[in-house]
């Protein structure tokens, strides 16, 4: 598969919210990095933070509007979407992935976490 592949059937996963499947696509020490928090190493720790993400979304889509792969790099602008009870959680991203050897090695995002706060709050309030 193409780094590009590889990444594409990782987000399948993920909006599937298949936890366990996206996480046996990354390498053993992959560093999944979610700007501007600190970074997240190794697949237990990375499985832990997509369940924290995924957890109070009754569904995932990731829809990827660019996408330029470059030898191991892939690079994506994407609009991450949580539906969280009635509404939608939309969250312009840009993302990077390497893939060594056929698994992702190093996942970073780049958002605004302002917008992540505020959003999910609305979706939340009681």
């Amino acid at each position: 598969m193409t780094p590009t592949e590889v990444v594409g059937a990782f987000i399948d996963a993920i909006q599937r919210k298949d936890v366990a499947t996206a996480v046996s696509m990354v390498t053993d020490d992959v560093s999944y990095e979610n700007m501007p928090l600190d970074p997240i190493v190794g697949p237990e720790a990375m499985a832990a933070t997509l369940e924290m993400f995924l957890g109070p979304a009754s569904e995932v889509e990731w829809h990827i509007l660019r996408s330029v792969e470059d030898g191991d790099l892939v690079l994506h602008e994407r609009l991450d979407r949580f539906r969280i009870g009635d509404g939608w959680l939309e969250l312009p991203i840009a993302g990077v992935f390497e893939v060594l050897d056929g698994r992702i090695s190093l996942w970073r995002d780049y958002f605004d976490m302002a917008t992540y706060t505020s959003q999910t709050r609305a979706l939340t309030a009681d």
